[in-house]
């Protein structure tokens, strides 16, 4: 089941990030988070770059409205999107 919350006017969801793939995607659930295929590899912060990228592009966002607050080191990453809310993240991701 999905990991979906709201605060503050902000959605926080966790993801769990598959570096070096052929293209840029959501790949499904896994688990309590969003798995997100990136092409970008996992070094100097490459991969977080891409991930604000794409979910700026995803739900039409400034980049400065998409933050990791957690996970900056990990495959598994906790996303903060300001501006949109809990139904267009849930309507989004699942298709």
């Amino acid at each position: 089941m999905l990991n979906l919350t709201e605060k503050d006017g902000n959605v926080i969801l966790k993801v769990k990030v598959q570096p070096r793939a052929s293209k840029n995607e959501l790949a499904g659930i896994l688990g309590d988070a969003v798995k997100l295929r990136i092409t970008a590899p996992p070094v100097e912060g490459e991969a977080n770059k891409a991930v604000i990228r794409f979910f700026a592009r995803l739900f039409k966002l400034p980049q400065t409205s998409v933050q990791i607050i957690s996970g900056d080191t990990s495959r598994n990453k906790v996303v903060e999107l300001t501006g949109v809310t809990l139904k267009e993240v849930e309507d989004q991701i699942n298709g």
